[in-house]
């Protein structure tokens, strides 16, 4: 791969060290998070449970409070009908299925310290079981409101990226390396700051090692991030990219990670985000539609899901 002027240090890296890229499998995947397979855990590992909890996506996280949840009051409900039919006064179920709803239901309102009062637990057993469920009820929803206030209160930063990278027309007679972005939420961030990491397989003394080249960019900060930013390497004279070619990129699996910094003025602290492109995903001889007009207010309007709008452009 021809790379012109090339400064690259072996400890430029992202943290995956020199193991090269093999069948394009990406080292960070596109919500930002490393494509890093981790083996050699213990089984009952507890070290990253919270961590886990809290960044899990919304649809896992339900599913999991919502099948704990059932999946206690069955537990319970099969204790209670291990003691019997009479274990549960007011339990009007005259079947097994019957009783066992009976004393799921009354499970539930244990568990939750309703407690409506049509159905109670008789004898020693019983009562001990119902007395020991209530406190697990009281921990449990101690336990899930906090994940909740965890998950709503975590400082993180929504950015929607354009789904391609780009080689377009930049200024007269020169091209780059371009893609875009902007905020998804309506919270304002202030002094962002961009950094692209290019990296490839080089083969060094016969043998594959990965490589990393930070890329200089026209604008790395920028104070508010109001609209759309688009980010530009120039491919010019002073680019190690300028002579790159498509069957360059594809036979060294060179990929390009992003990563952002900025100041969320609504939690007052550091946000981040990171996503990546592969060589397959640049798309040569193209240049950015415009995503924002003007209603007939003359207020700007940005239509986010052009984000990744583009038209080829000939003769590039």
């Amino acid at each position: 791969m021809a790379i012109r002027n090339r400064k690259i240090n072996p400890e430029d890296d992202l943290g995956f060290g020199p193991q090269p890229v093999i069948k394009n499998q990406q080292l960070i995947n596109k919500d930002g998070s490393p494509n890093v397979k981790r083996v050699g855990l213990p089984f009952f590992n507890t070290a990253n449970n919270y961590h886990t909890l809290i960044t899990m996506s919304w649809t896992k996280f339900w599913i999991m409070v919502v099948s704990g949840y059932a999946s206690l009051n069955v537990i319970f409900a099969l204790i209670y009908m291990s003691f019997g039919p009479g274990s549960l006064d007011g339990s009007s179920g005259n079947t097994a299925f019957n009783h066992f709803w009976d004393a799921f239901f009354f499970s539930a309102q244990t568990i939750s310290t309703v407690g409506y009062g049509h159905i109670s637990p008789r004898g020693m057993a019983a009562n001990s079981v119902a007395a020991l469920e209530s406190m697990m009820g009281l921990l449990a929803f101690a336990l899930a409101t906090g994940l909740l206030y965890g998950r709503f209160s975590r400082p993180s930063a929504q950015i929607i990226y354009s789904k391609n990278i780009l080689v377009a027309p930049y200024l007269e007679n020169s091209k780059g390396i371009m893609f875009r972005l902007a905020n998804l939420r309506r919270n304002i961030l202030i002094d962002l700051e961009i950094e692209i990491i290019f990296s490839f397989n080089e083969n060094v003394d016969g043998k594959v090692m990965r490589r990393f080249y930070p890329l200089e960019v026209e604008r790395r900060k920028v104070s508010v991030l109001t609209m759309n930013w688009t980010i530009v390497h120039p491919l010019d004279e002073n680019s190690p990219l300028v002579d790159m070619t498509k069957e360059d990129l594809e036979k060294s699996e060179a990929g390009f990670a992003i990563l952002l910094r900025a100041f969320d003025d609504t939690f007052s602290q550091t946000v981040h985000s990171r996503t990546s492109y592969q060589y397959h995903e640049i798309v040569w001889g193209a240049k950015f539609k415009p995503i924002f007009n003007r209603d007939e207010d003359g207020r700007i309007v940005l239509d986010l899901s052009k984000i990744s709008d583009h038209e080829l452009v000939v003769g590039i």
